[in-house]
């Protein structure tokens, strides 16, 4: 992939998916705008990692569910950068698991916030600036196909919402710009080292047909083509990547 002269912004980006998908960003030739939120270290040490190679990057602390830094982010991005390309919204997370009638109305808006409002937010403070063949590549997930695990309810739902918002957006955006999913499934991140028990996540390694959790960088390396030039004919998909747990 060559992404030579493309700007890329990416919150979540200090972190395993997000990080890995700065880092394969910047490989194809991006400048790239990192987001964090509280992983300062991971963040800090891609901009090195980038400029070291000779790439150029930034990293910027904000919360991406207030709408006031997500627009100082985007506004440093243009600022330095001149433009924007290539939307990635990485910012997400499950926070806890809560079975539903042990769950707050307050847990629900913070889950939907954290991965559907977020994106919206970003994306719409970026259109303004995103240039003609611009690609837009959301983060769902296979629990917007299966409904996720047990006390994953909310995040399933905003994730299924962030798919369906992403085909909407194919729609309303093109042929300007193109806008895709992706729907990791086991992936070996804090996500799961936080919320899936390790005798689930090895039973699930063991169940998939290629017998292992994915990496970071497999998710990345999607992400990278889904943004590059290469994928011009691609927009409104759901892609899935999970090893061959689900199949669409």
């Amino acid at each position: 992939m060559n992404l030579k002269g493309k700007v890329a912004i990416v919150s979540g980006g200090g972190r395993d998916i997000g990080r890995a998908c700065v880092i394969r960003l910047a490989e194809a030739g991006a400048a790239v705008a990192i987001n964090y939120h509280s992983s300062s270290a991971g963040a800090d040490s891609a901009v090195k990692e980038i400029t070291a190679a000779g790439g150029r990057a930034f990293a910027m602390q904000g919360d991406m569910t207030n709408e006031a830094e997500v627009q100082a982010f985007v506004d440093r991005t243009v600022s330095e950068f001149g433009k924007i390309d290539i939307v990635v919204p990485v910012t997400g997370g499950l926070i806890e698991r809560v079975p539903t009638a042990e769950m707050s109305v307050e847990h629900f808006r913070t889950v939907m916030e954290l991965n559907l409002t977020s994106a919206f937010m970003l994306i719409k403070a970026s259109l303004p600036h995103i240039q003609e063949g611009g690609a837009i590549v959301n983060l769902a997930s296979q629990a917007a196909r299966d409904g996720g695990g047990p006390g994953a309810l909310a995040y399933g739902a905003s994730k299924g919402a962030l798919l369906t918002m992403t085909r909407g957006l194919a729609k309303e955006l093109g042929p300007k710009i193109r806008v895709n999913a992706l729907n990791p499934g086991m992936i070996d991140t804090d996500f799961h080292n936080n919320f899936t028990k390790p005798e689930v996540r090895a039973h699930v390694a063991n169940v998939t047909p290629l017998k292992r959790e994915g990496s970071p960088e497999d998710v990345a390396n999607l992400v990278a083509y889904l943004a590059s030039d290469e994928a011009a004919f691609i927009t409104g998909g759901g892609f899935d990547i999970n090893g061959g747990t689900l199949f669409s």
